[in-house]
């Protein structure tokens, strides 16, 4: 019942320390964790330059227990990509976070994203138009979202792709896993996979906690000597940007909720993967290889030894590659697919009209921009 469901908004500052455990907890407890809801990521965002003003953090909680039940963070916006029109959006920093969605206590789904979205609605001083350019279209939280919208409201959609994901099945274990993902390349793929360890002595490192934020020197400096690093593009190219993922980085690496996974040859970083891993669930944030090494795949290699260490490790594990709608499935050893969209929502009584413009603009842009 969702009378049983209190939802409050709580101020950015206030959703910090005390609230790290229990959030682990709900991820527990979630079917598919969204990690950048977590206070290290909201921290992270207030210092990429989001005011904490425009952020809003709507905690749903068991009316009697205050037992955590969702999260969502969005944030308030208005800009050229909103036709100027103010609206939510989530997740806060799209170019580095890889979900829309809020977390959900899996047994309460449905009455939590109704509750929640009942808050965006009933709250006067909130924009009743929804901007979710990163939003997961299946399972059970989407299913929730979409039964929690009041009559009147709508979806739209402006690109739909597939994001490769990895979720294990019972039974299964890193050869099994990869004889299904790659089904008929598997051959070929491990074939160039064992090129890779002929060429030198191949290591693959895992770094968490304060080794992840030494690690991290590593990575920049891999993606900076790519084609990034001469596009003025990487990450220690943009002060900005590397500031934040620095920060984002030692937030989590705090609770034990980083990584940063390095594949090296001869010892020489080749290729390197940042990521979120809290609670069972991971999120690719970044991955960089070395361009010159290219013809074997390095960044292949790489996510073929991290699903090795995985399965070695014998605990639960999901894993978001987080990949836009240019990637090409195929790229990476994960067989699993999550259906993806940029959405527009507007919730009943809303007007969506001129960010549904911008929207189809921008699509129509970036058509013309891929014929020329």
């Amino acid at each position: 019942m969702t009378d049983s469901v209190a939802v409050s908004r709580l101020p950015a500052a206030a959703y910090g320390a005390t609230y790290a455990e229990i959030f682990v907890d709900l991820c527990r407890r979630a079917e598919a964790p969204n990690l950048h809801m977590a206070p290290a990521a909201i921290a992270a965002a207030l210092s990429f330059g989001i005011a904490a003003d425009d952020l809003v953090v709507l905690i749903a909680q068991e009316r009697d227990s205050e037992r955590l039940l969702g999260i969502w963070a969005l944030r308030r916006t208005r800009s050229i990509h909103t036709g100027f029109a103010p609206i939510l959006e989530a997740p806060l920093v799209p170019l580095y976070e890889v979900s829309s969605a809020p977390v959900l206590d899996r047994e309460r789904a449905s009455d939590v994203a109704v509750a929640l979205v009942r808050a965006i609605v009933e709250a006067p001083d909130l924009p009743s138009v929804l901007k979710l350019p990163l939003l997961p279209t299946q399972g059970s939280v989407f299913t929730a979202f979409e039964a929690a919208l009041a009559a009147g409201s709508t979806i739209t959609s402006f690109e739909r792709w597939q994001r490769p994901m990895l979720v294990p099945e019972p039974g299964d274990d890193a050869e099994r896993y990869l004889r299904r993902a790659l089904g008929q390349g598997y051959k070929k793929r491990m074939q160039q996979h064992r090129q890779l360890e002929k060429a030198g002595v191949l290591a693959h490192e895992r770094h968490r906690g304060a080794d992840a934020i030494a690690a991290l020197e590593d990575f920049l400096a891999l993606e900076a000597a790519g084609w990034k690093g001469r596009g003025g593009t990487a990450l220690a190219s943009l002060p900005k940007h590397g500031a934040y993922i620095r920060e984002i980085v030692g937030n989590f690496a705090a609770v034990d909720g980083a990584r940063i996974d390095l594949l090296r040859l001869d010892g020489v970083p080749i290729a390197g993967g940042l990521l979120l891993d809290l609670a069972g669930q991971s999120h690719f944030l970044k991955i960089a290889y070395d361009e010159t090494k290219a013809k074997l795949s390095p960044g292949r290699a790489l996510a073929i030894a991290m699903l090795r260490a995985d399965f070695a490790a014998g605990q639960p594990f999901r894993l978001d590659s987080g990949a836009g709608d240019g990637v090409d499935p195929s790229a990476y050893p994960w067989g699993e697919r999550q259906e993806m969209a940029n959405a527009i929502v507007a919730l009943a009584g809303g007007s969506a009209l001129r960010p549904r413009l911008a929207a189809t603009a921008r699509l129509r842009l970036r058509r013309w921009r891929d014929r020329a």
